[in-house]
């Protein structure tokens, strides 16, 4: 006989009481997967550069019942990365997820971009999460729990067509994923899960002029038919960040319609 299951599987993505901190929460994929967060009941922390966005994001996010702080943060900032841990902390006692989502890009060509282009698309991208993993993981480590997702890209894969002049966002995704493999090894041991999402072609402001420039054939080395939607990514980042995925660390999980298979 098979031994019956200490939880049923909606327990298992229930994140009600959990705390989750969503860095570029305000708009765009972090904001479609606080959303997520926020049905299964979780309190959100949204933290951007523009505080304003963070602040229409959490009266509407209220809307589903749970408590959502507004902050602004530059997660190229250790000071202003930790004025946000702290600021949760005191308001709700705990840190249980993180999802590293803060991003930016910089199209040009490789032969002339700039240090300082490239250095803005490395520093926020990559170091901003490893500075803010450091600092929330400074919390989960003496709570012996922590949920931490970070946000790469399957640009982060692979290499990209001469086309799509992105070096900067493709290296420091590579990065992402490398970051996340080594840290799911380092906190293992203090049941730290740490994995990462690895999005396709999700229509935002970043993506936007790209996708309009290149849609056909996008769409034609998309297996599925179609770019991600508004709701794609919710269940990726629930079940990272619940029980559901109790035994999995240093997981990329793709969700791109088929494009990288």
């Amino acid at each position: 006989m098979f031994p019956i299951p200490a939880m049923k599987p909606p327990q298992m993505f229930d994140l009600t009481g959990r705390v989750a901190i969503v860095t570029g929460g305000s708009v765009g994929l972090g904001r479609q997967m606080a959303e997520g967060l926020a049905q299964m009941g979780a309190n959100l922390v949204l933290c951007a550069r523009k505080k304003e966005r963070c602040l229409q994001a959490s009266e509407e996010l209220q809307r589903l019942g749970v408590p959502v702080v507004a902050l602004g943060c530059d997660v190229k900032e250790p000071v202003s990365i930790q004025e946000v841990v702290d600021a949760t902390v005191k308001q709700f006692g705990r840190i249980d997820i993180l999802i590293n989502n803060a991003g930016t890009s910089w199209g040009a060509p490789v032969e002339s971009m700039t240090l300082e282009q490239w250095n803005k698309v490395i520093e926020t991208n990559l170091t901003g999460t490893f500075l803010f993993s450091q600092a929330v993981g400074k919390v989960m480590i003496p709570q012996r729990r922590g949920k931490i997702i970070n946000i790469a890209s399957v640009a982060g894969l692979h290499g990209s067509p001469p086309n799509f002049s992105a070096i900067g966002y493709s290296a420091s995704k590579g990065g992402v994923i490398t970051f996340t493999k080594d840290l799911a090894c380092k906190w293992g041991m203090h049941n730290i899960h740490v994995n990462a999402i690895a999005p396709g072609w999700f229509p935002t402001d970043m993506s936007g002029k790209v996708i309009e420039r290149n849609k056909e054939s996008l769409l034609a080395s998309v297996p599925l038919g179609r770019l991600g939607g508004p709701h794609d990514l919710k269940g990726a980042a629930i079940f990272l960040a619940s029980d559901a995925s109790d035994f999995v660390t240093g997981h990329i999980l793709v969700v791109d319609g088929g494009q990288s298979a």
